[in-house]
Formats: structure tokens, C-alpha cells, sequence
């Protein structure tokens, strides 16, 4: 049961922010593909050239060039692509000579257990950091937590990638240094590395937030209303302080999780993991135009749904946010 039920008017203020929010990612998209098929189209380059080879002749690339309709003009492609994008096309690879979709679909799931692997290492040692922290603040628990976090946000993810790949893959061989796997298990066991050293980058960001939250509230005029009336204070923290010191949490968590699934890109580069990111260099490298746009478009597309999806979560928890 939610903890504010959805009412007649606040019903339709929840319906209004869904209205709204599916006009906004509308128009996200739309300017998202706009200025990627600009991008990638005025870049120095040919890409029927580099899928032609050195050697071909000009009439091999003229033709190459006429059938992927990149000797018309900009505006017409853009017309084609955006035809064919609300048809379900989002084209095809000039590369692999297969539907950009089933590419997507194919390196989509490494990078989304990636993603869920470090939110389920990320969260419980947030809570439980945030909490002690803010319970005594300035206390000795305190301080350490947080100079242990700046030292976790300054370390570079790459860096840190790169230590924890040799020293735990090559050196003591405990797990693998690159691959996905086929199982579950092998899954879990080939990410771990790569899931750590992006969980170690999250853990103080989203730490220091839910501590300022979880202080801000220990003051608030409602927590000393339910005190008055003689609740115990593990019950206060638990069903009243905890509860309302979450949201501004959740919705970075939301911010992090769609910055993780477009930008694995580095970390999929050093454990050498078959994700999106992987796809995303390999189509920047061999100028695999449909395949960087059609990615750009999921990348943007899962940021926009990640915050509508959070906001909705905001909104059912919070009624003031449905207002």
C-alpha cells in the first residue's frame, strides 16, 4: 500500500506528470537524433571508403555510396531515417551487413547485467555508510567514512579497473580479466571484477547524499512532531527519517544508473566485456553510421526513461511532487 494512496486529484495530477513527461521525452528523441545524424555526417571521413577498402576503385565506392543512399543530400537522409525509424528500422550495420536492432539486442544484456550487478553491490553499503555516518556527524565513524569516499570519487574508474584486472585477474588469477560468460554464475563471476571498481566510484557519491539527507531530516519540524508524541527513536529513524531522506537519494541513483549504461564504454574497454559500449567504439572507429545512431538513441532513451521511471517512484512516494 503506498503510503499516500492516489486519490481523485491526485490521480489526475499523476496522470498530468506522466502527460508531461512522455511530451518531454518526445522531444528529447527527436532532438537527440537530429544532432547525432548531424554529428556523425559532417565529421571528416567516407564511410563507404573505409567499408570499400584502400584499394577499391571510385565507381565500387560510388556504387557502395548510392546504396546506402549517402550520396543524397543531408536532409533527405535524415527524411529516410526518420521514415524508416518510426517503422521500427533503425537500419542497418555497414559493418556486420545486419539489422542495427538485432546488434543492439545482442550487446544489450552484458552492459544491463553490468548495470544491475553494480547497483546490487552500490546500495547496501550506501545505506549502511549513510547511516552510521549520520548518526554522530563530525564523530570519528564520520570522518573516516568520508575521507574514504573522497579518496573513492578521486580514483579514476579506468584506473581502478586496470589495478584491480591485474593484481585479483592476472596476478592471483581469482577472476576473469575479460568476457561475459554463458551462465548466471559465469556471468556474476566474469563482472565482479569490472562491477567492484564502478561500485567503489558509486558507493561515496550516493553515501554522501543520502548523509546529508538522513541530518537534514534528523531536524526537520516532522520528525519532532512524531518525537513529542513519544515514538522511540529507532522507530522515528526507521519509519519517519529513513523514508522521507531517500527520495533526493533515489533520483541520483537514477542519474548514475543512465550516466553507467551510456558511458560503459570505459570500462567495457578495459575487461574487454561485449556491451554496448564495446559496439559504440567499434561503430565510432569503422564509421558505422547507423549503428552510432541507432546506439545514441537507446543511450538517450534510457536516460529519459530512468528519470521519468524515477520521478514516478518520487511521485507515488511523495505527494508533493504529484502537485
Amino acid at each position: 500500500m503506498l503510503p499516500f494512496p492516489l486519490t481523485g486529484g491526485t490521480r489526475l495530477n499523476f496522470l498530468s506528470l506522466i502527460s508531461r513527461r512522455m511530451l518531454q521525452l518526445l522531444a528529447v528523441m527527436v532532438g537527440i537524433s537530429i544532432v547525432t545524424f548531424l554529428l556523425l555526417h559532417l565529421a571528416p571521413g567516407d564511410p563507404a571508403r573505409l567499408l570499400a577498402g584502400d584499394r577499391a576503385s571510385p565507381e565500387t565506392i560510388a556504387a557502395i555510396r548510392s546504396h546506402y543512399g549517402l550520396d543524397q543530400p543531408l536532409w533527405r537522409q535524415y527524411l529516410t531515417y526518420t521514415i524508416n525509424l518510426l517503422g521500427g528500422d533503425i537500419g542497418q550495420s555497414l559493418r556486420f551487413q545486419r539489422p542495427v536492432s538485432e546488434l543492439i539486442l545482442q550487446f544489450m544484456w552484458p552492459t544491463l547485467f553490468l548495470t544491475g550487478y553494480v547497483v546490487t553491490l552500490a546500495v547496501p553499503p550506501t545505506i549502511a555508510l549513510a547511516i552510521a555516518s549520520a548518526r554522530e556527524p563530525g564523530g570519528a565513524a564520520d570522518q573516516i567514512i568520508r575521507i574514504i569516499g573522497i579518496i573513492g570519487i578521486t580514483i579514476p574508474v579506468f584506473w581502478l579497473g586496470i589495478m584491480m584486472s591485474r593484481f585479483f585477474g592476472v596476478s592471483l588469477g581469482w577472476f576473469p580479466v575479460s568476457g561475459y560468460g554463458e551462465t548466471f554464475a559465469e556471468h556474476l563471476h566474469h563482472l565482479f571484477l569490472p562491477a567492484m571498481s564502478t561500485a567503489i566510484w558509486l558507493v561515496p557519491v550516493l553515501t554522501q547524499s543520502l548523509r546529508a539527507a538522513l541530518i537534514e531530516k534528523t531536524t526537520a519540524d516532522f520528525v519532532t512532531a512524531v518525537r513529542a508524541q513519544g515514538a522511540s527513536e529507532r522507530e522515528i529513524f526507521w519509519k519517519t527519517i529513513l523514508p522521507n531522506a531517500v527520495l533526493p537519494t533515489l533520483n541520483l541513483l537514477g542519474v548514475m544508473v543512465a550516466f553507467m549504461i551510456g558511458g560503459a564504454i570505459i570500462v567495457e574497454t578495459v575487461y574487454a566485456i561485449p556491451g554496448l559500449g564495446s559496439l559504440m567504439v567499434g561503430a565510432l572507429l569503422g564509421r558505422d553510421y547507423y549503428v552510432v545512431q541507432g546506439l545514441t538513441l537507446v543511450f538517450a532513451f534510457s536516460t529519459v526513461f530512468i528519470t521519468l521511471a524515477v520521478d514516478l517512484v518520487s511521485a507515488l512516494i511523495d505527494p508533493r511532487i504529484r502537485l
